[in-house]
């Protein structure tokens, strides 16, 4: 795999730091010491054979910062700083943006996105899950970017490089309300093209809250392992703890993920283990509670939901119910909409071994309701 980084900055932000590692395969996965949203920070990329693409030399150790200029404000364009275009060998050109933007509470949420270098055919927006960040989910930008799909992704409120308390929300519709702006700016970056939505896990669950307000601004929604049913251990009386709990201690840690039920695949669980931008540590009250606030919601108004919806979910599953995706496909009014059960695949069914079955179905879909 080959990365082409520019020697002259032509065409890029004038305060962009490029940085090349020369660590062989290892990946780099260090953040900058430099302000957040300003400069791009590399995760869990590949800085084997880094070459200049006008020089043809390697360009491994190389680090370097454009200077500040004197006398020149310093806000930025959300989406052309900071900014950094690499190939791969054999692939077409992926350009990735990254930056921040001010969402619910003035909080900075940080967003990036990959576009393909020619025509775009349509976006996926990824929804991440809980714990979680938009970074983590490279099997999906590698597959369809080079198709012609732009992803775009932000990380939520306490989460990944986004501001705020780590897992804590004050209100589910800060998540809404992040969303509903984002997809304004895509919106605007590629008017008239198909936006469709990739939510996984507690991604599922704001997805599904976001279609009933405003699926008419998407073309198709796509759901991998939805969290979008109360676990049937959960009893009434631990639901009414949980939101005294919500309002008294609303910081307090309740619940932890346990990171072997990610994958199969013991590289992805090691990867994100070591993650430094996952949250190993417990969910806060307040969070459970809107979570479950959000899933009570659902069950009894996923009815007004019309838009064409692909649901995907691992049977093997031990973060979510299982059952919770069937749920969701049977209550929905859609009349385009389709399930597909994954046997033995665990929770990150695009991070699974059989990911490029997966992801081929996804494609599948996509394409037959590209407008």
């Amino acid at each position: 795999m080959i990365f082409i980084i520019s020697s002259d900055c032509s065409g890029i932000h004038p305060r962009l730091q490029t940085i090349c590692c020369n660590n062989g395969s290892q990946a780099y996965t260090e953040m900058l010491s430099v302000p957040r949203g300003r400069f791009p920070v590399y995760n869990s990329l590949d800085c084997a054979n880094i070459i200049d693409y006008k020089s043809g030399r390697k360009a491994s150790g190389i680090r370097r910062r454009m200077p500040r200029e004197k006398g020149k404000s310093q806000n930025i364009d959300p989406w052309r700083a900071p900014y950094r275009n690499f190939f791969t060998k054999g692939d077409s050109a992926i350009i990735h943006q990254e930056g921040t933007f001010k969402g619910a509470g003035n909080a900075g949420v940080y967003h990036q996105c990959w576009l393909p270098e020619g025509e775009i055919k349509g976006s996926l927006l990824i929804i991440h899950g809980l714990a979680d960040h938009c970074g983590r989910y490279g099997n999906l930008v590698r597959h369809f970017v080079p198709k012609g799909y732009a992803v775009y992704g932000i990380d939520h409120p306490g989460h990944g490089k986004s501001d705020g308390c780590r897992v804590f929300i004050k209100t589910f519709e800060d998540f809404i309300g992040n969303l509903k702006t984002y997809l304004g700016m895509i919106r605007t970056r590629q008017p008239g093209k198909p936006v469709f939505l990739f939510g996984h896990s507690m991604g599922g669950l704001i997805g599904s809250i976001f279609l009933l307000d405003f699926q008419k601004e998407l073309t198709g929604a796509i759901f991998s392992g939805p969290s979008v049913k109360i676990p049937e251990n959960i009893s009434s009386g631990v639901i009414l703890a949980g939101k005294v709990l919500s309002i008294l201690m609303p910081r307090f840690g309740l619940i932890q993920l346990d990171a072997s039920h990610v994958s199969r695949d013991p590289a992805v669980v090691q990867a994100y283990i070591d993650d430094p931008l996952v949250y190993s540590g417990k969910t806060t009250a307040r969070l459970a509670a809107e979570l479950l606030k959000a899933m009570q919601r659902i069950s009894s108004e996923a009815d007004r939901i019309t838009l064409p919806i692909l649901i995907l979910q691992g049977g093997d599953d031990k973060l979510v119910d299982p059952a919770g995706a069937r749920m969701l496909y049977d209550k929905v009014s859609s009349p385009d909409k389709t399930i597909k059960i994954y046997d033995h695949l665990y929770h990150e069914i695009i991070n699974e071994p059989e990911r490029h079955a997966v992801l081929a179905d996804m494609e599948k879909w996509l394409e037959t309701h590209i407008p």
